[in-house]
């Protein structure tokens, strides 16, 4: 059966992270509605592309307008079935705002689904959802995983945990896996 999800994006969001899941979760049969703070549908956010050029960090480029799908002022989180948190920018922000954390919260208050990947795990730090739990995320989040109470879990770029409720995975070379497992929680059967 289908499921209703909702993304929670802003700007500077992660191109892939977003983009990526949303195409991946439609292309399956799931409706996926996608806002973010201060923003109404037929809006959008700028992206940005992260990528791993033998650096010390990332790089970054500028990515794509990504449109918002649904308001967030009066949103009902009761009426959908998961959450998608990208990466990037945008969650360093984004947990600076109650409504945001209040609506993380929802989902972990009611055991539903949630996919959280790279610096996406900045908003369930602080939302203080993280304690007993054992996550992954970027490896630059690792200190605020472990001071949230979580068991930070050092994973390989291509692959994802599931601990519960929650999956989460390193950044968007993870998404095969990522995906997978957040499927699995949802119920998503595909037959070939």
């Amino acid at each position: 059966m289908a499921k209703k999800l909702l993304m929670i994006v802003g700007d500077y969001v992660e191109d892939y992270e977003a983009m990526v899941p949303l195409q991946a979760l439609m292309a399956v049969g799931h409706e996926v509605h996608v806002v973010c703070p201060g923003k109404r549908a037929g809006d959008y956010v700028r992206t940005a592309v992260h990528d791993f050029e033998g650096a010390q960090t990332y790089s970054e480029k500028e990515g794509h307008r990504f449109f918002v799908t649904a308001d967030f002022a009066g949103l009902e989180p009761a009426g959908f079935d998961g959450l998608v948190i990208p990466g990037g920018r945008s969650p360093e922000y984004l947990r600076l705002d109650e409504s945001v954390l209040a609506l993380v919260r929802h989902f972990f208050e009611t055991g539903k689904p949630v996919a959280c990947i790279c610096h996406g795990v900045q908003l369930l730090c602080a939302a203080d959802v993280l304690r007993g739990y054992r996550c992954s995320g970027y490896g630059a989040c690792a200190p605020e995983v472990r001071a949230a109470g979580a068991e930070y879990v050092d994973l390989a770029m291509d692959q994802a945990l599931t601990d519960r409720n929650l999956v989460t995975a390193f950044a968007w070379p993870s998404h095969p896996a990522w995906l997978a497992q957040f499927l699995a929680l949802l119920g998503t059967r595909i037959t070939h």
